[in-house]
């Protein structure tokens, strides 16, 4: 089942047809253990609608969720870092980290800088090299459950944290430096992890970079990245956790105003952003 925010409450889609929801608020299907069942047995009580009604009023899923991160957690992300760290005299930290048992976890956004899909991501005035992320979200309950997923874009300024990871919350957190969407995918735990990401960047009508992984490249066990996190940590509102990236643009890119990022990971859609 696919959940999405529209500017008219939430929308289902459900066994190839698509409902209008109602009499349930968003933070409150969000903060549930089995939000998949509440729904479920709602679902005689909806309305079905033309699948078109959503297609332009969607939103980013996200209510009073803070979204957090999870960096190195593919080989290719660690070499990337690693490269990103050479200026600082080393970047060995990330080759530690990447084989350590305790993974990096950052913050990454409040909703409030947030973008949805069709929106527009910023790239920082004060960077010189910019780069997306596409990477598999996680929404987790309140207890610590995984109940859906996601895509996410942790829009990342590669020269800044290169220049000291202590600059990472300055490279990572800016407004509109995260993009979530277009829906959540309720799941029971049997997501397929051979799913394929996808990443094609496009500017002035032609494919600037594009690339892809899977998700069976991803070196760390989701449940335990949400372990990690909600050690000595409460999140009454559930949250979202992006649990890094595999793909990484080569050193000579770097994105530019008006570029078009779109991520796909079929099982759930394409989350289509452009940097402005």
């Amino acid at each position: 089942m696919k959940l999405y925010r529209t500017n008219k409450g939430f929308a289902i889609e459900h066994e190839g047809a698509v409902y209008q929801g109602s009499g349930i608020e968003w933070d409150t299907l969000l903060t549930q253990e089995n939000p998949l069942d509440l729904l479920l047995s709602a679902l005689p009580r909806m309305d079905q609608i033309d699948a078109e009604n959503i297609a332009g009023n969607l939103r980013a899923p996200i209510g009073c969720q803070e979204v957090w991160a999870a960096g190195v957690t593919y080989f290719r992300s660690r070499d990337a870092r690693m490269e990103e760290a050479k200026s600082a005299g080393g970047g060995d930290f990330y080759d530690r980290v990447y084989d350590a048992e305790r993974p990096e976890l950052f913050f990454k956004a409040t909703a409030s800088r947030v973008v949805g899909p069709n929106g527009r991501v910023a790239i920082r005035d004060d960077a010189k090299w910019s780069v997306p992320e596409p990477e598999w979200t996680l929404l987790v309950s309140p207890g610590g459950k995984i109940t859906g997923y996601t895509i996410g874009n942790d829009m990342s300024s590669r020269d800044i944290e290169g220049e000291n990871p202590l600059y990472l919350p300055q490279a990572k957190v800016y407004h509109r430096s995260c993009a979530l969407g277009p829906c959540i995918l309720l799941d029971d735990g049997t997501f397929d992890k051979r799913a394929e990401i996808r990443l094609e960047i496009g500017r002035d009508g032609k494919i600037e970079f594009s690339d892809s992984t899977t998700l069976a490249s991803l070196k760390r066990d989701p449940k335990v990245l949400v372990e990690f996190l909600y050690r000595n940590n409460t999140f009454p509102q559930g949250c979202f956790l992006l649990t890094g990236t595999g793909i990484v643009p080569p050193d000579s890119f770097t994105l530019e105003v008006n570029d078009r990022i779109e991520i796909t990971i079929p099982p759930i859609g394409t989350l289509v952003n452009t940097v402005g």
